[in-house]
């Protein structure tokens, strides 16, 4: 996403306002992360998959919005077409800073050149120097979802393990003609059923079930980008 975080400070930033977005930062995005949790509601609309990053070698759950880079199906005129907005797409323009030499504490940053970041209308952030209720329940959201992110981040990792994600390409066609789609992984549903009771049992305990067949059932999605796309 577009734009440089800073810190967000009642000092600097005591007069800001923020509008509502109009998506425009995610207009050429055809994936973006989202946690476990997310799953369920967005894999009734959205193909839901696995990519890995290849230097730390982890795993992120993505959602597609696109079939190609540079693409998102789900941004039109500055509107969402869709009925789920992602969690890292609805913070926007806030977003968390991380300090990776003091664990276990976050900052609230703002991306001060985003369009959606205003003096003169939108909901205010601070009130004198209190923080606004609008902000307050604003960084609420966010601590949840990064909280979320740690914790997909650790049960990917268990999958990882148990060797369940496979790479997988994928083949669609739209309008005739056949495109490749590389880079995903997916869960693998022979590993899946052979897994020993105790295995499957410890899926259920981390609540990974519902997920796991969320993101199976939202393969057929990829069909529905397929027709979006054709529509224009």
């Amino acid at each position: 996403m577009a734009n440089q975080i800073t810190l967000l400070d009642h000092a600097k930033h005591g007069e800001l306002k923020i509008t509502n977005t109009d998506f425009a930062h995610v207009a050429d995005q055809h994936i973006v992360p989202i946690s476990l949790h997310e799953i369920s509601r967005a894999a009734i609309e959205y193909p839901v998959v696995f990519v890995k990053n290849a230097e730390s070698g982890e795993f992120q759950s993505v959602v597609m919005l696109g079939l190609k880079p540079g693409q998102n199906l789900s941004v039109k005129d500055g509107k969402w077409q869709g009925l789920y907005v992602p969690a890292v797409i609805r913070d926007y323009p806030l977003g968390l800073v991380l300090n990776p030499e003091v664990k276990d504490k976050v900052w609230i940053g703002i991306r001060e050149e985003a369009k959606e970041v205003s003096k003169d209308e939108g909901q205010p952030l601070f009130e004198g120097e209190k923080e606004t209720p609008f902000l307050e329940a604003r960084k609420k959201a966010l601590i949840e979802h990064f909280e979320q992110d740690q914790a997909t981040r650790n049960i990917l990792g268990f999958l990882g393990e148990k060797e369940l994600l496979k790479s997988q390409a994928i083949t669609v066609e739209v309008n005739g003609e056949k495109r490749n789609i590389n880079g995903l992984y997916i869960i693998d549903e022979a590993k899946l059923n052979d897994l020993s009771d105790e295995d499957f049992l410890e899926l259920r305990k981390r609540g990974l079930l519902a997920p796991i067949y969320g993101h199976l059932t939202s393969m057929n999605q990829i069909n529905r980008l397929a027709r979006t796309e054709a529509m224009g």
